[in-house]
């Protein structure tokens, strides 16, 4: 199943989730539901831009076969330096 990375356009901050290729998200709200994390205070209705595959999860495999940045404080998100992209306040 492929995993795509999203921008909220309201916050910058960048989600990876997994859906399959014909499943389109638009908002904040639709986005933090799919992979499961708090929206913050960011708007529901806020945009989100899909900005590319990051890699696909094979038969038989738990693991992402490209790792995100998180953890590294590639993505920006203050959050992000410590690992903790789903934090509340994210």
């Amino acid at each position: 199943m492929p995993i795509y990375e999203y921008r909220c356009e309201a916050n910058g901050h960048l989600v990876e989730v997994r859906h399959g290729m014909n499943e389109r998200l638009t908002t904040r709200g639709e986005l933090c539901a799919r992979a499961g994390i708090s929206r913050g205070a960011t708007a529901p209705g806020a945009a989100v831009v899909k900005l590319i595959s990051a890699g696909f999860i094979g038969a038989g495999s738990s693991e992402p076969a490209v790792m995100s940045d998180c953890g590294s404080g590639g993505c920006g998100a203050p959050a992000c330096a410590g690992g903790a992209c789903a934090a509340e306040d994210f």
